[in-house]
């Protein structure tokens, strides 16, 4: 991922997702690597595939209320004008790690956020 080879970064996220055990989103590993392949998506612009990642990530060990993921979330619904649940989600990623989660992306989506709450 850190080399711009987003490609080859989702095919080794997933194969680390098929090393788990069959139920393996009872696993922590599983959030972060769903959190890994979202981002993979999230950067190349595969908004649904992205939002798949991510709603699987909240879903697994430690993902409920992780700010992190709640920004991505917040973000996915945004690009799928989906507002109502964008504002929802990005109120939960600022109240669980304030100003600073917003500030590495684009500012439209903290702009946004100002505006609904």
């Amino acid at each position: 991922m850190k080399t711009g080879d987003l490609d080859a970064a989702k095919q080794n996220y997933m194969a680390a997702l098929r090393l788990l055990p069959e139920n393996h989103q009872k696993w922590e590993a599983a959030t972060w690597i769903y959190v890994a392949v979202g981002d993979v998506h999230f950067r190349m612009e595969k908004y649904d595939k992205a939002f798949k990642c991510f709603f699987n990530a909240v879903q697994c060990p430690k993902g409920l209320g992780n700010p992190y993921i709640h920004l991505r979330l917040g973000q996915l619904y945004y690009e799928q004008e989906n507002f109502e649940k964008a504002a929802d989600e990005l109120t939960r990623a600022y109240m669980g790690a304030g100003i600073e989660i917003f500030m590495e992306d684009d500012p439209k989506y903290l702009e946004f956020l100002e505006t609904n709450i």
